[in-house]
């Protein structure tokens, strides 16, 4: 017997459930709610509560922190994807007068503007927003703690600063924006900026005793666009399979793409802990895998979304207490419970539908003076290069049409690869950024830059 590709199996759900209620014992937590998804789809719903009865399922509303500035990062580059700006421009091109004008549109998105890590006291997730009615007033007098993009150091006014330019440029306030342009397209229905029934109470938890404390709930003014939304479970696992394959009615599959890659200067602690920063998502390597996301908190309340894009796995875990379980460690966890457990399973190799037989010709080993490469075409009309063994410089190429390539990865990327010919239309050389690569190692006659020893090759003699 076979079970269908979409389903878990028993042993895998259990493993989840055991993961997410030793995460709601340990951590102390009034409630705990999660989910797994494989393929584009929810596979898995678990949830753990200390209300007898009572389980929160996959419509309950939480609290979710600055997951919100996910939400935030797809709305600018909304207006990027239509030429309304661009993510080198300075703020102050857009958004002039804040004093943090300087700060580039992608230095904001990833954290490397310069700005505080919160706004001036009093603390702004626990008091309301309208302490806070101006940019002014979240920016504070000292605004740039750090010079611009020199360093990641977290901001929550940048990202508030981000919301202030969505609404600028769309005329509109950020969450009128932000539920036409997203929510409503993606089908998110139970996700807002305030909550609906039936959703969670935010509880802090004594640290020495099992009493609880009710936290107050503020609406977080000019702040929103850092924290402020409500969502489910149902909704961001949704918004999961949106980030790993896009939608074109919000934004495309290579922005999303975009959004994942690296974007901020590292710490030296964030090189030794395998972390980093992209455009209003962070990225983590752990258990041997590249994993992104984002997680979230405010009093009462933590929220984590993670996403094994190769694995093809992302899990969401929400709980309502203000410290407790380490959501980043159960959602990269049960990611890797799915991913170990039932590996994804490759699609079919199938040939080429057609061939270049130019192309083709160009396929086979090459030599970048001793180092031995393979070029290689690849499924998507692009080729490869890369060492034929060991670690090395190595990257895929789209094809730009004029019979060159350009790279896509690492230390090639947007450098242009073509093949250069002699007069007879014979193929000499590869020339990739300058660097001539050649079918044997200094062969006789080769283009080599600095030429090759009219003696060749010699043993000691």
């Amino acid at each position: 017997m076979t079970t269908p590709q979409e389903e878990l199996l028993p042993a895998t759900r259990r493993a989840l459930t055991h993961r997410i209620a030793v995460a709601q014992a340990e951590g102390r937590t009034p409630s705990l709610v999660a989910a797994v998804v494989r393929g584009g789809r929810t596979v898995w719903h678990g949830a753990r509560t200390s209300v007898d009865g009572h389980g929160p399922d996959e419509n309950v509303q939480y609290r979710i922190g600055s997951i919100t500035k996910t939400f935030t990062a797809v709305l600018v580059l909304r207006l990027r994807d239509e030429g309304v700006l661009d993510l080198g421009d300075p703020l102050e091109k857009h958004l002039p007068g804040t004093g943090v004008g300087e700060a580039t549109i992608a230095e904001l998105l990833a954290h490397s503007g310069g700005l505080a890590a919160e706004s001036p006291a009093p603390w702004w997730e626990r008091t309301p927003g309208s302490l806070r009615p101006e940019l002014a007033d979240v920016l504070g007098e000292q605004p740039l703690l750090h010079p611009v993009g020199r360093r990641h150091h977290y901001s929550n006014p940048g990202y508030t600063v981000l919301g202030a330019l969505v609404e600028k440029l769309r005329g509109a306030s950020w969450e009128e924006v932000l539920q036409r342009e997203v929510l409503d397209p993606l089908g998110l229905e139970r996700t807002a900026t305030r909550p609906s029934a039936p959703h969670a109470g935010g509880w802090a938890v004594h640290p020495w005793a099992d009493v609880m404390l009710a936290e107050p709930t503020e609406d977080l003014g000019r702040m929103a666009p850092a924290g402020q939304l409500w969502s489910t479970t149902g909704d961001l696992a949704r918004f999961a399979v949106f980030l790993t394959q896009g939608d074109d009615k919000v934004l495309g599959v290579e922005t999303v793409r975009e959004m994942r890659a690296p974007a901020a200067p590292a710490e030296a602690a964030d090189v030794v802990d395998g972390a980093a920063y992209g455009l209003g998502l962070q990225l983590q390597h752990r258990d041997g895998r590249l994993l992104v996301g984002h997680s979230g908190s405010l009093p009462g309340f933590l929220a984590n979304l993670t996403i094994g894009v190769e694995d093809d796995v992302a899990a969401v875990v929400l709980t309502n207490c203000t410290s407790g379980p380490l959501l980043a460690g159960v959602g990269s966890d049960l990611v890797r419970i799915v991913a170990e457990a039932e590996p994804r399973i490759p699609e079919p190799w199938r040939p080429l539908r057609e061939v270049d037989a130019a192309v083709l010709d160009l396929a086979g080993q090459w030599y970048w003076g001793t180092h031995a490469f393979a070029l290689r075409l690849t499924p998507d009309g692009g080729v490869s290069l890369g060492p034929l063994s060991g670690q090395g410089r190595r990257s895929r190429f789209r094809v730009n049409g004029d019979g060159s390539w350009t790279g896509l990865e690492g230390y090639f990327a947007g450098e242009s690869l073509r093949a250069v010919r002699r007069p007879d239309g014979a193929v000499s050389h590869l020339d990739l950024g300058s660097f001539v690569f050649t079918r044997q190692p200094y062969g006789e006659g080769a283009v080599v830059p600095g030429g090759v020893d009219p003696q060749g090759w010699q043993g000691i003699g």
